[in-house]
């Protein structure tokens, strides 16, 4: 597993070679995943408009806000390593089997279940997956408190 930060896909030439570092593993024989974060201060500029929204924000809707910029950094990551000629598909946590119980904001990982995740779709796919996601059954998103 292969972990991507927030400035490390901050923009397309950046996740393109994150996109590569993943390509060279995976010819390598490696089987590969890899956890991203949003990309460069997007949590920390979705933090900030929720504050101007208003000052107490939901902690439920924080987590709904801030996996938003996760899953665009999945999708481009995804995107870039198809363009590359490889297999991949993204995962939210809960698509990824990372149970965690129902403290948004504070979620703490009770259980793995790699029912899509490491199943995949043909077995090929490297799979991206949010690194501050899980989810609960029934789904509900909670966030890892990994701010």
């Amino acid at each position: 597993m292969r972990r991507a930060g927030g400035s490390s896909v901050a923009e397309a030439d950046k996740i393109r070679g994150v996109a590569g570092r993943g390509m060279r593993t995976k010819r390598e024989g490696h089987d590969v995943g890899v956890v991203v974060s949003a990309m460069g201060d997007t949590t920390d500029d979705l933090l900030a408009m929720a504050k101007k929204v208003t000052p107490n924000p939901e902690r439920r809707e924080l987590d709904m806000l801030l996996s938003a910029g996760e899953r665009i950094s999945m999708a481009l990551l995804s995107m870039a390593i198809r363009e590359l000629g490889g297999d991949a598909i993204s995962f939210t946590g809960s698509q990824s089997g990372i149970i965690t119980n129902d403290r948004h904001a504070a979620a703490r990982i009770l259980d793995g279940r790699p029912f899509r995740g490491a199943g995949r779709r043909s077995g090929r796919e490297m799979g991206v997956h949010g690194g501050l996601q899980g989810g609960r059954e029934p789904e509900v998103r909670a966030a890892r408190g990994a701010r």
